[in-house]
Parts: C-alpha cells; sequence; structure tokens
C-alpha cells in the first residue's frame, strides 16, 4: 500500500495557509477560491494549527460570531495530529478515524511537505482495490 509521500506526489504541491492573525472571512475565502476544506495556521513557517470549514460552522457561525472581526487564532485547533511521509495510507486513515478529522498535515523533519484529505486516502484505498479485483478476475480466469 501507498505511504504519505506518494499520495502528496500526486497532488498539487501548494499548501496553502494563513497566519493566526488572519481573519477568518480571509481563510475562508481562500477555502472557497481553492475548493479545499482546510487551512495549515502557520507562524514563521512552522506549523501552529490548522481551521477547517468545521471549526468555522461551529466556532463561528453557530456561537453568532462575525467572520471579520474573528482572527483564526480565535478558533484554530492547536492541537495538530500530524503524518511523516514515510507513514502508511493505513495509518493515516487509522489516525483520521480515531481523532475525528479529515485534513492530515504531512511533516518531514518539522516542515511542512503537504496536507492530506480524507478524499485523497479514499481515493487511493478505492485505486488498490480496484488493481486486487482486476488481478484476482485475471487470476480466475486463466
Amino acid at each position: 500500500m501507498k505511504n504519505a509521500a506518494q499520495l502528496l506526489a500526486g497532488k498539487d504541491p501548494i499548501v496553502w495557509t494563513v497566519t493566526s492573525d488572519s481573519s477568518v472571512l480571509d481563510a475562508i475565502k481562500i477555502m472557497s477560491e481553492k475548493e479545499i476544506g482546510a487551512l495549515l495556521v502557520t507562524e514563521s513557517s512552522t506549523l501552529a494549527g490548522i481551521i477547517s470549514e468545521r471549526d468555522y460552522a461551529r466556532k463561528v457561525i453557530l456561537k453568532g460570531k462575525e467572520s471579520h472581526n474573528t482572527r483564526v487564532s480565535e478558533i484554530m485547533s492547536t492541537n495538530v495530529v500530524s503524518v511523516e511521509p514515510r507513514d502508511s495510507i493505513e495509518k493515516c486513515m487509522s489516525l483520521m478515524t480515531k481523532n475525528k478529522i479529515r485534513h492530515l498535515p504531512v511533516l518531514e523533519s518539522g516542515r511542512i511537505t503537504g496536507v492530506l484529505s480524507i478524499g485523497d486516502l479514499v481515493k487511493a484505498i478505492i485505486a488498490e482495490q480496484s488493481d486486487t479485483i482486476q488481478h484476482l478476475e485475471g487470476y480466475i480466469m486463466s
């Protein structure tokens, strides 16, 4: 099975980020424009947290806050679960399931190398299962 680095190799290499002092409105605009569900929050190129659409819904909308007056630092998650490039898809999926998260930063020696989404993992697993099915069908037919 593939690892995190192999999945990232097939993705756009740009990792979209914001700083903790950015407004939530600016963060949501980036997510909307780039069609992504989360942004990494960085300070001096170091991972400081993550902000997701779920954070926005639960910590801004449902609490009646104004996104243009709310800083990312007020709603971001700071206990970020991450993986290393060599970690397997199974480990990534296990961490996402256990922690009920949809986005997983990939860090190499503390440096951000990418972000995997639950969709990235599902696509990879489906592709791998399709290959297995084709091999088994070929074996059965021969």
